[in-house]
Protein backbone atom coordinates (compact mmCIF):
# COMPACT_ATOMS: atom_id res chain seq x y z
CA UNK A 1 0.00 0.00 0.00
CA UNK A 2 2.40 2.36 0.73
CA UNK A 3 4.66 1.63 -2.88
CA UNK A 4 2.33 3.82 -4.35
CA UNK A 5 2.74 6.85 -2.41
CA UNK A 6 7.02 6.04 -2.09
CA UNK A 7 7.21 6.15 -5.86
CA UNK A 8 5.01 9.76 -6.14
CA UNK A 9 7.37 11.32 -3.66
CA UNK A 10 10.76 9.51 -5.13
CA UNK A 11 9.43 10.92 -8.58
CA UNK A 12 8.54 14.23 -7.34
CA UNK A 13 10.23 15.14 -4.32
CA UNK A 14 13.65 13.11 -3.55
CA UNK A 15 14.91 13.38 -7.70
CA UNK A 16 13.86 16.97 -7.77
CA UNK A 17 15.64 17.53 -5.02
CA UNK A 18 18.89 16.05 -5.91
CA UNK A 19 18.81 17.50 -9.13
CA UNK A 20 18.70 20.98 -7.82
CA UNK A 21 21.59 19.90 -5.72
CA UNK A 22 23.53 19.00 -8.58
CA UNK A 23 22.76 21.95 -10.05
CA UNK A 24 23.75 23.56 -7.18
CA UNK A 25 27.69 22.96 -8.27
CA UNK A 26 27.12 23.89 -11.93
CA UNK A 27 27.12 27.14 -13.93
CA UNK A 28 24.06 27.27 -16.60
CA UNK A 29 21.72 30.26 -17.52
CA UNK A 30 18.80 27.82 -18.08
CA UNK A 31 18.82 27.35 -21.94
CA UNK A 32 22.61 26.65 -22.77
CA UNK A 33 24.93 23.73 -21.76
CA UNK A 34 25.61 22.78 -18.27
CA UNK A 35 28.96 23.64 -17.29
CA UNK A 36 30.40 22.32 -13.61
CA UNK A 37 31.59 24.76 -11.75
CA UNK A 38 32.86 22.82 -8.28
CA UNK A 39 31.65 25.26 -5.32
CA UNK A 40 31.97 28.11 -7.45
CA UNK A 41 27.95 29.19 -6.88
CA UNK A 42 28.35 27.93 -3.52
CA UNK A 43 31.33 30.72 -2.91
CA UNK A 44 29.22 33.19 -4.91
CA UNK A 45 25.91 33.58 -2.77
CA UNK A 46 27.65 32.61 0.32
CA UNK A 47 29.40 35.63 0.26
CA UNK A 48 27.48 38.05 -1.25
CA UNK A 49 26.14 40.65 1.42
CA UNK A 50 22.65 40.26 0.24
CA UNK A 51 21.83 36.79 1.32
CA UNK A 52 22.00 37.31 5.17
CA UNK A 53 19.20 40.66 4.91
CA UNK A 54 17.38 38.13 2.59
CA UNK A 55 17.49 35.76 5.37
CA UNK A 56 17.17 38.30 7.97
CA UNK A 57 13.85 39.10 5.92
CA UNK A 58 12.80 35.87 5.68
CA UNK A 59 12.73 34.78 9.36
CA UNK A 60 11.15 38.22 10.44
CA UNK A 61 8.42 37.39 8.04
CA UNK A 62 8.27 33.79 9.26
CA UNK A 63 8.18 34.98 13.48
CA UNK A 64 5.99 37.88 13.05
CA UNK A 65 3.40 35.90 10.95
CA UNK A 66 3.59 33.13 13.45
CA UNK A 67 2.93 35.46 16.32
CA UNK A 68 -0.03 37.22 14.81
CA UNK A 69 -1.54 33.76 12.96
CA UNK A 70 -1.45 31.77 16.28
CA UNK A 71 -3.50 33.30 18.99
CA UNK A 72 -6.01 34.50 16.23
CA UNK A 73 -6.42 30.92 14.93
CA UNK A 74 -6.60 29.06 18.19
CA UNK A 75 -9.20 32.02 19.24
CA UNK A 76 -10.67 31.69 16.30
CA UNK A 77 -10.86 27.90 15.73
CA UNK A 78 -11.91 27.47 19.72
CA UNK A 79 -14.66 29.72 19.18
CA UNK A 80 -15.97 27.61 15.92
CA UNK A 81 -15.42 24.05 17.81
CA UNK A 82 -18.50 24.61 19.37
CA UNK A 83 -21.89 23.02 17.89
CA UNK A 84 -24.14 26.32 16.85
CA UNK A 85 -25.37 26.23 13.60
CA UNK A 86 -24.35 29.89 13.03
CA UNK A 87 -20.96 28.80 13.89
CA UNK A 88 -20.71 26.05 10.79
CA UNK A 89 -21.64 28.85 8.06
CA UNK A 90 -19.35 31.06 10.10
CA UNK A 91 -16.66 28.48 9.19
CA UNK A 92 -17.34 28.52 5.87
CA UNK A 93 -16.97 32.12 5.25
CA UNK A 94 -13.81 32.29 7.17
CA UNK A 95 -12.13 29.95 4.61
CA UNK A 96 -12.54 31.85 1.91
CA UNK A 97 -9.52 33.23 1.96
CA UNK A 98 -7.85 30.52 1.58
CA UNK A 99 -9.71 29.24 -1.47
CA UNK A 100 -8.21 32.19 -3.46
CA UNK A 101 -5.12 32.89 -5.43
CA UNK A 102 -2.08 34.34 -3.65
CA UNK A 103 -2.04 36.18 -6.50
CA UNK A 104 -5.43 37.47 -6.99
CA UNK A 105 -5.33 38.27 -3.70
CA UNK A 106 -2.46 40.44 -3.95
CA UNK A 107 -3.69 42.34 -6.41
CA UNK A 108 -6.58 42.91 -4.59
CA UNK A 109 -4.58 44.55 -1.78
CA UNK A 110 -2.62 45.70 -4.60
CA UNK A 111 -5.80 47.94 -5.34
CA UNK A 112 -7.08 48.28 -2.63
CA UNK A 113 -3.92 50.40 -0.71
CA UNK A 114 -3.28 52.62 -3.57
CA UNK A 115 -2.95 56.10 -1.79
CA UNK A 116 -4.86 57.95 -4.99
CA UNK A 117 -7.76 55.58 -6.21
CA UNK A 118 -7.57 52.75 -3.23
CA UNK A 119 -10.30 52.18 -0.25
CA UNK A 120 -8.56 55.19 1.54
CA UNK A 121 -9.46 57.73 -1.06
CA UNK A 122 -12.08 56.38 -2.14
CA UNK A 123 -14.05 56.45 1.51
CA UNK A 124 -12.52 59.60 2.37
CA UNK A 125 -10.65 58.53 5.06
CA UNK A 126 -7.44 59.92 5.83
CA UNK A 127 -5.87 57.41 8.07
CA UNK A 128 -5.78 55.08 5.24
CA UNK A 129 -4.59 57.15 2.55
CA UNK A 130 -0.60 56.46 2.80
CA UNK A 131 2.12 55.08 0.66
CA UNK A 132 1.30 51.45 2.28
CA UNK A 133 3.67 49.81 -0.63
CA UNK A 134 6.56 52.78 -0.75
CA UNK A 135 7.06 52.56 2.90
CA UNK A 136 9.69 50.12 3.88
CA UNK A 137 7.77 49.52 7.57
CA UNK A 138 4.30 49.87 6.21
CA UNK A 139 5.42 47.88 3.41
CA UNK A 140 6.44 44.60 5.47
CA UNK A 141 3.28 45.14 7.73
CA UNK A 142 0.94 44.79 4.50
CA UNK A 143 2.49 42.07 3.97
CA UNK A 144 2.32 40.45 7.35
CA UNK A 145 -1.46 41.55 7.61
CA UNK A 146 -2.37 40.10 4.14
CA UNK A 147 -0.17 36.61 4.92
CA UNK A 148 -2.09 36.14 7.82
CA UNK A 149 -4.98 37.16 6.66
CA UNK A 150 -5.20 34.31 4.29
CA UNK A 151 -3.64 31.53 6.03
CA UNK A 152 -5.30 32.12 9.71
CA UNK A 153 -8.23 30.39 7.77
CA UNK A 154 -6.77 27.15 7.78
CA UNK A 155 -4.95 27.19 10.72
CA UNK A 156 -8.41 27.74 12.83
CA UNK A 157 -9.63 24.69 10.83
CA UNK A 158 -6.65 22.28 12.24
CA UNK A 159 -7.29 23.81 16.27
CA UNK A 160 -10.96 23.45 15.38
CA UNK A 161 -10.42 19.56 15.06
CA UNK A 162 -8.58 19.89 17.64
CA UNK A 163 -10.41 21.61 20.45
CA UNK A 164 -12.88 18.98 19.49
CA UNK A 165 -11.02 16.06 20.58
CA UNK A 166 -10.68 17.52 24.04
CA UNK A 167 -13.02 15.05 26.18
CA UNK A 168 -16.18 16.70 27.28
CA UNK A 169 -15.85 15.07 31.02
CA UNK A 170 -12.73 17.63 31.43
CA UNK A 171 -14.62 20.73 31.01
CA UNK A 172 -17.78 19.25 33.01
CA UNK A 173 -15.31 18.50 35.68
CA UNK A 174 -13.60 21.97 35.39
CA UNK A 175 -17.37 23.29 35.90
CA UNK A 176 -18.20 21.68 39.00
CA UNK A 177 -15.27 22.94 40.74
CA UNK A 178 -16.41 26.33 39.34
CA UNK A 179 -14.16 27.18 36.47
CA UNK A 180 -15.12 29.80 34.25
CA UNK A 181 -14.75 30.07 30.27
CA UNK A 182 -11.35 31.67 30.34
CA UNK A 183 -10.02 29.59 33.35
CA UNK A 184 -11.24 26.86 31.31
CA UNK A 185 -9.49 27.97 28.12
CA UNK A 186 -5.74 28.38 30.28
CA UNK A 187 -6.08 25.06 32.65
CA UNK A 188 -7.36 22.78 30.08
CA UNK A 189 -7.72 24.01 26.06
CA UNK A 190 -4.34 25.51 25.71
CA UNK A 191 -2.69 22.63 27.61
CA UNK A 192 -4.34 19.77 25.23
CA UNK A 193 -3.69 21.74 22.52
CA UNK A 194 0.03 21.17 22.65
CA UNK A 195 0.79 19.00 19.61
CA UNK A 196 -1.79 20.52 17.99
CA UNK A 197 0.32 24.04 18.21
CA UNK A 198 3.74 22.42 17.64
CA UNK A 199 1.66 21.01 14.23
CA UNK A 200 0.68 24.17 12.98
CA UNK A 201 3.91 26.19 13.88
CA UNK A 202 5.47 23.69 11.62
CA UNK A 203 3.33 23.82 8.72
CA UNK A 204 3.32 27.66 9.62
CA UNK A 205 7.20 27.96 9.78
CA UNK A 206 8.35 25.59 7.04
CA UNK A 207 5.23 27.15 4.82
CA UNK A 208 6.75 31.07 4.97
CA UNK A 209 10.09 30.35 3.72
CA UNK A 210 8.09 29.27 0.17
CA UNK A 211 5.82 33.00 0.33
CA UNK A 212 6.99 34.32 -3.27
CA UNK A 213 3.59 34.75 -5.29
CA UNK A 214 1.96 36.91 -3.08
CA UNK A 215 5.27 39.33 -1.87
CA UNK A 216 6.23 39.19 -5.93
CA UNK A 217 3.09 40.69 -6.95
CA UNK A 218 2.33 42.70 -3.99
CA UNK A 219 5.52 44.67 -3.15
CA UNK A 220 8.23 42.67 -6.20
CA UNK A 221 10.59 42.67 -2.85
CA UNK A 222 10.46 46.50 -2.17
CA UNK A 223 10.72 49.22 -1.41
CA UNK A 224 14.22 48.57 -1.75
CA UNK A 225 14.90 44.92 -0.46
CA UNK A 226 12.57 45.23 2.39
CA UNK A 227 10.63 42.70 1.63
CA UNK A 228 12.91 40.67 -0.18
CA UNK A 229 12.88 37.26 1.19
CA UNK A 230 14.83 34.20 0.44
CA UNK A 231 12.94 32.73 -1.95
CA UNK A 232 12.15 35.96 -3.91
CA UNK A 233 15.72 36.33 -4.34
CA UNK A 234 15.95 32.87 -5.78
CA UNK A 235 13.86 33.79 -8.48
CA UNK A 236 15.11 36.96 -8.89
CA UNK A 237 18.62 34.89 -9.27
CA UNK A 238 17.11 32.28 -11.42
CA UNK A 239 14.95 33.56 -13.59
CA UNK A 240 15.42 37.46 -14.11
CA UNK A 241 19.29 36.92 -13.94
CA UNK A 242 19.44 33.67 -15.68
CA UNK A 243 22.04 32.38 -12.88
CA UNK A 244 20.56 28.67 -12.71
CA UNK A 245 23.19 27.30 -10.58
CA UNK A 246 23.00 30.55 -7.90
CA UNK A 247 19.13 29.78 -7.58
CA UNK A 248 20.00 26.23 -6.67
CA UNK A 249 22.26 27.11 -4.29
CA UNK A 250 19.12 29.17 -2.22
CA UNK A 251 16.83 26.42 -2.99
CA UNK A 252 19.26 24.16 -1.45
CA UNK A 253 19.64 26.86 1.87
CA UNK A 254 15.70 26.75 2.28
CA UNK A 255 15.21 23.24 2.33
CA UNK A 256 17.85 23.22 4.42
CA UNK A 257 16.69 25.48 6.99
CA UNK A 258 13.02 24.19 6.85
CA UNK A 259 14.29 20.73 7.67
CA UNK A 260 16.69 22.27 10.52
CA UNK A 261 13.21 24.32 12.16
CA UNK A 262 11.31 21.74 11.40
CA UNK A 263 13.19 19.48 13.64
CA UNK A 264 14.03 21.50 15.93
CA UNK A 265 10.05 22.40 16.52
CA UNK A 266 9.52 18.23 16.48
CA UNK A 267 11.83 18.15 19.37
CA UNK A 268 10.88 21.23 21.27
CA UNK A 269 7.05 19.29 21.30
CA UNK A 270 8.42 15.92 22.39
CA UNK A 271 5.42 13.29 22.00
CA UNK A 272 4.32 10.73 24.63
CA UNK A 273 1.63 8.64 24.22
CA UNK A 274 -0.75 9.60 27.53
CA UNK A 275 -1.00 12.62 26.05
CA UNK A 276 -1.62 12.58 22.21
CA UNK A 277 -4.45 10.06 23.01
CA UNK A 278 -6.37 13.45 23.91
CA UNK A 279 -5.63 14.94 21.26
CA UNK A 280 -6.57 14.26 16.95
CA UNK A 281 -4.21 16.82 15.46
Amino acid sequence: MTVPALLFFTGFGLIPLLGVLVLSFTSWDGLGDIHFAGGDSWATVLADPGLPHALWVTFLVMALSWAVQTPASILLGTFLANHHRYRAVLSVVYFIPLLLSSAAIAIAYKALLDPNFGLGAGLQIPLLVQDWLGDPFLAFGVVIFVVSWQFIPFHSLIYQGGVRQIPRSMYEAAELDGAGRVRKFFSITLPQLKYTIITSSTLMVVGSLTFFDLIFVLTAGGPGDATRVLALDMYVRGWQASQMGLASVIAVILVLVGLVLALVLRRLGGRDASHSQLEGA
